[in-house]
């Protein structure tokens, strides 16, 4: 484990998911008990929130906390909604 401040990127689908949902940063703020500023921090990958705030957020959209956050690059949503198949053209 590094001691220096090697810091780790976190991505994160939160626009989508509340952008689905028609919620602001201020309504979607107020349904876990932080600051509107600190969810467009959190959506622009500058600040990576505590445990509890991303299972409050994960609750929030009823999916599981790795659906809205991840160490590595999520796949682009339309590659998910229709991949295309290999080898047809």
């Amino acid at each position: 484990m590094s001691s220096n401040n090697d810091s780790i990127s976190l991505h994160n689908r939160l626009a989508v998911f509340r952008a689905e949902r028609g919620l602001s940063r201020a309504a979607l703020a107020e349904l876990v008990s932080v600051n509107p500023q600190t969810i467009g921090f959190l959506e622009r990958g500058q600040y990576g929130p505590s445990l509890e705030l991303g299972l409050k957020l994960a609750a929030v959209f009823g999916v599981p906390v790795e659906t809205l956050f991840s160490l590595t690059p999520f796949a682009p949503l339309a590659s998910q909604l229709a991949p295309q198949s290999q080898g047809e053209e």
